[in-house]
This record gives C-alpha cells, sequence and structure tokens, in this order.
C-alpha cells in the first residue's frame, strides 16, 4: 500500500497576517476604484451587447446574437479593425524608432541635464490631446504653417490632413513621451561600464549595442511599445480631428453607433470585438516577449 506523504503547513505568525492584512487593505480603494469603474461598465457593456435593436428604441431586453453575427459576419467592420490595428503598429513602430534614441541620450547624460530633459519630455503632456490636435491642424492644413510656405516657394499644396498620415503624425506626437520614459527607465539600469567593458574588448558601437545595450533595455521596450500600441488603438480625438471621415477607425465606427445611429446593442457588440482582438493580440505580444527575454537572460 502506497504511503502517502502530507505536509502540514505551519500557520503564519500573528506579525505576518496582520501585515498581509494590512497589505489587503492598501490595495482595497483601487480594487473598488476599478471594479466601479472599469468592470461593472464593461459588464454592462457586455448585457446591452446581447440585447435586440428594435427599430423604434435603443433596445428591448430580448437576448440575441444578431448583433455579433453582424459585428462579425460584416467585412466592412473586418476591414476596419485591420486599418485600426495596422495604424496602431505603425504608430507603435514610429515611436519606438523616434523615442529609443531620445531615451538613450536622456538616460546618459548628466544628472541635472537629464532633469531638464524629462521636463521637457513630458511637457506636451501637460497639453490636452485636443489642443495639441488644433496645433497640429494649424501646421499641417490646406491653408497652414507647411503648406503655405510651399505655395511660396512655388510648389504644389501638400495632402498632409485628412488622411494616414495626418493621423499617424498626431498619434506619435502625443504617444512619444510614453515610450521614450518606458525604455529610458530601463537604459537608466545598465551601468555604462559595460559598454566600456565591450568597446574595451574589441567590440564595434553597433555590436556593443545589439549585444549588450539593446538586449538589457527590452523591458523597458517591451512596456513602451504595449503602453503606446494600447493607446492607439483605442485612439478616438486624434482620428477623428486629424483624419475626418476619410479615415475610419473601430472607435470612430462605435461613437458614431452608440451617438448618432442610436444602435447601442451593436455599438456595445463592436466594442466587445475590439475588445477581444486587441486582448488578443496582447497576450500573444506578452508570451513573445517574456520568451525572448529569457533568451536574452545570461
Amino acid at each position: 500500500m502506497a504511503r502517502v506523504a502530507t505536509t502540514v503547513l505551519r500557520p503564519l505568525p500573528q506579525p505576518a497576517r496582520r501585515r498581509g492584512a494590512w497589505n489587503g487593505l492598501l490595495i482595497a480603494p483601487t480594487l473598488l476604484f476599478l471594479l466601479a469603474f472599469f468592470v461593472v461598465p464593461y459588464a454592462n457593456m457586455v448585457y446591452m451587447s446581447v440585447l435586440y435593436k428594435p427599430p423604434d428604441g435603443p433596445y428591448l431586453r430580448v437576448f440575441t446574437l444578431d448583433n455579433y453575427a453582424q459585428a462579425l459576419g460584416d467585412p466592412f467592420y473586418w476591414r476596419i479593425l485591420a486599418n485600426t490595428f495596422w495604424y496602431a503598429l505603425l504608430t507603435t513602430a514610429v515611436t519606438l524608432v523616434l523615442g529609443y534614441p531620445v531615451a538613450y541620450y536622456i538616460a546618459r547624460a548628466p544628472t541635472r541635464r537629464r532633469g531638464w530633459l524629462l521636463t521637457l519630455l513630458i511637457a506636451p503632456l501637460l497639453v490636452g490631446v485636443v489642443i495639441r490636435s488644433f496645433g497640429w491642424m494649424i501646421i499641417l492644413g490646406r491653408v497652414g504653417l507647411i503648406n503655405t510656405v510651399v505655395r511660396w516657394l512655388g510648389g504644389p499644396e501638400l495632402p498632409l490632413m485628412y488622411n494616414v498620415f495626418g493621423i499617424i503624425v498626431g498619434l506619435v506626437h502625443v504617444y512619444l513621451p510614453f515610450m521614450a520614459l518606458s525604455i529610458a527607465g530601463a537604459l537608466q539600469n545598465i551601468p555604462p561600464d559595460l559598454e566600456r567593458a565591450a568597446r574595451s574588448l574589441g567590440a564595434s558601437p553597433w555590436v556593443t549595442f545589439w549585444r549588450v545595450t539593446w538586449p538589457l533595455s527590452l523591458p523597458g521596450v517591451f512596456a513602451g511599445t504595449l503602453l503606446v500600441y494600447v493607446l492607439a488603438v483605442s485612439s478616438y480625438v486624434i482620428p477623428i480631428l486629424l483624419g475626418g471621415n476619410n479615415v475610419l477607425v473601430m472607435p470612430i465606427i462605435i461613437v458614431q453607433k452608440l451617438l448618432d445611429a442610436f444602435n447601442w446593442p451593436l455599438g456595445s457588440a463592436l466594442s466587445m470585438v475590439l475588445f477581444g482582438l486587441t486582448a488578443l493580440g496582447v497576450w500573444g505580444y506578452v508570451k513573445l516577449m517574456n520568451r525572448m527575454l529569457r533568451w536574452t537572460t545570461p
């Protein structure tokens, strides 16, 4: 007869249990906030997405899956979803390319200068997204600064706004500080002596960056790309102001369904589809980055 071994866990001492209770109280306000302003609204949206939309009202309390069938069966919505994810990926890639050198310069700057540089980097965040978008409209518009200079030089008018280019410019400008700050935090944790040691052993600047700096900064790159991608996917103000009705993304379609068409069930179903596909993509990206981080960890 097999002998079953049992392990008796000793109860935690009284001070440890008190610390655990205090730690639970510390996160209680955050949990209550998330429950009230995240879980409850999302649960209500899930409930709304399975209700029937009558011709003469917002909804009836009759359960149906027709809203999801319409959201997933219409090629128009799939095309808008593909454009939304593509613009978010493009914004993430551009902010990474532009933000990494900025983050490296800030991380390697002297302490006093680093404070000023960080202040300059986060200064645009003190201005609202709407005001910054109107600022770009003044610069990129048909009678804006750039086209005025181009026409004065005898050139043709440049289509800089109400297209994908205008949206990407606005998104990159808004989300660049998030990328740079995330990477700068990771770069500051890399001792400069590691790079000097690689150079002293004969490595070129590119090899030093690719074999030493880049792998050690991957946690910051991971955090920055994830943050920018999620924000860009759900962006509404910048696409509606700089893209107009010429470039549609899924948040614009959802707002149109909810407020203009007064079709709350279909708008809720589209929101859930966007949320589900974004969460699926984020889950795959997290798995990929965790595998890459394990490969680069010595």
